[in-house]
């Protein structure tokens, strides 16, 4: 075989090889972009992010200009290539090599398969996967380099890609796919499985991501799921005398109370303490009623995430909840609602409690207000129940209020009572043992 007339001709290849490539990397840059930041840049005068722009947003032009350059280089690299190589590959077999006992047009048919595979594999590493690859990690720069010959490209094949666009609506219509739907909207699950990747990756951390997915929940997460139930409410009567509500105010610690008038489903407002305390230090003549807010009410079943919404809108730091009935059973603060996304919040005057604690034996003290969702999840249990909180299960499986001392098993866990008030459970402990022996 003749090197000097072979050199062009493998020169021809690369080039379209390179041609090949660089399309390839195209694709993947468009595809990668990211249209708020390019859009972002655009908006603040970048002309070249202009043009990525216009690859982002209409990428059914550009992407068949990419696919008509990529095809027509593979078409006649495969072209040339059989055309070129073939006739010398096998005047090299027969004649350098001494090929015998094969017809020539047997030689003809292996000569172009070799010369195909060959080619093939070339165009796949070097004219494919190597340069999706570098554009999958710099898909930014890329995009900007080759944004105006794309926008020129696409403008002078126009016609052909009417052409293209036109017949592949045509085959999509027969096939009962309507080419003018949007592409689906990205649901809430694939964005948590983008993020639980992000995390493997190192990109986000733990923390981030179980941020935004408290987020998420949110909207799942009712009032009457994070209020204080009326029976852990610091109340105040608004009828009582002022030393009575100095003192109450005084050793509750809290700094806003709602206040009742006949009964506690009688609530006309909410006290802000230190207001109602400034003015008293003053020594001014004042009743509580005068310092009182306006109470805002809100149903038992209102998502959190609307309530947030309103307390944002209307300055309002708590709301009463409300049953079907009208009926208060509980309150609920911005403090509750933060606690959700960032979990709990102690102020420097609070008394840190544990709702769940393990002991060196491997069970666990478990408060009765805890959730019965929470606990489950920390000690690794499933229960089927109508209760809300730990305390109530216990009374549900009981049958009533008991007493300390008395215990239960349930789904192969040792449910002991340590201690109760004459209305609720107050602390149970809770052996896992069996349950983990059993399993």
């Amino acid at each position: 075989m003749e090197s000097d007339s072979i050199l062009p001709q493998l020169l021809l290849q690369l080039v379209l090889i390179a041609v090949n490539a660089l399309f390839a990397a195209t694709e993947i840059a468009v595809i990668s972009l990211n249209e708020t930041k390019v859009r972002r840049m655009a908006e603040g005068g970048d002309r070249k992010a202009a043009k990525m722009l216009r690859m982002v947003t209409e990428p059914t032009g550009f992407l068949s200009t990419i696919q008509i350059c990529i095809t027509l280089a593979g078409f006649l690299g495969s072209a040339f290539a059989a055309d070129n190589f073939s006739d010398k590959l096998v005047n090299w077999l027969i004649n350098d090599c001494e090929v015998s006992g094969v017809s020539p047009s047997a030689l003809d048919t292996i000569s172009v398969i070799i010369i195909t595979l060959v080619l093939s594999y070339f165009t796949l590493v070097l004219g494919e996967l190597v340069p999706k690859r570098i554009a999958m990690k710099r898909s930014e720069s890329i995009a900007r380099t080759v944004s105006g010959l794309m926008i020129g490209m696409t403008t002078v094949l126009r016609p052909i890609i009417w052409l293209l666009t036109v017949s592949t609506n045509g085959v999509l219509r027969l096939c009962g796919i309507d080419p003018e739907d949007n592409a689906e909207e990205v649901s809430e699950e694939e964005i948590i499985m983008m993020l639980d990747e992000g995390e493997e990756a190192g990109s986000i951390e733990s923390g981030e991501k179980e941020l935004i997915k408290n987020v998420f929940s949110l909207n799942d997460t009712t009032a009457e799921d994070v209020m204080v139930h009326r029976s852990q409410v610091a109340f105040l009567k608004r009828d009582d005398a002022r030393t009575t509500l100095l003192n109450e105010i005084a050793e509750s610690g809290y700094s806003r109370f709602p206040v009742y008038g006949e009964n506690i489903d009688d609530i006309v407002g909410i006290l802000y303490a230190k207001t109602y305390l400034t003015a008293q230090s003053r020594g001014e003549r004042c009743e509580m009623k005068d310092f009182l807010m306006p109470p805002r009410f809100v149903h038992a079943s209102t998502h959190i995430n609307r309530i947030l919404l309103d307390m944002q809108r209307e300055h309002a730091h708590m709301a009463v909840v409300v049953d079907d009935y009208g009926g208060v059973i509980g309150i609920i603060t911005l403090e509750d609602i933060l606690e959700e996304l960032v979990g709990e919040i102690w102020d420097e005057s609070d008394e840190v409690i544990e709702n769940i604690r393990e002991r060196s034996d491997g069970s666990y003290d478990i408060n009765g207000s805890t959730r019965l969702s929470d606990m489950c999840e920390s000690i690794g249990c499933s229960i089927d129940s109508e209760a809300d909180t730990v305390g109530g299960w216990v009374t549900e499986m009981l049958g009533g209020i008991p007493e300390s001392g008395e215990s239960f098993e349930c789904g192969g866990m040792h449910v002991t009572v340590e201690s109760t008030d004459k209305r609720r459970v107050l602390k149970v402990n809770v052996n896992v043992n069996i349950l983990r022996e059993d399993a």
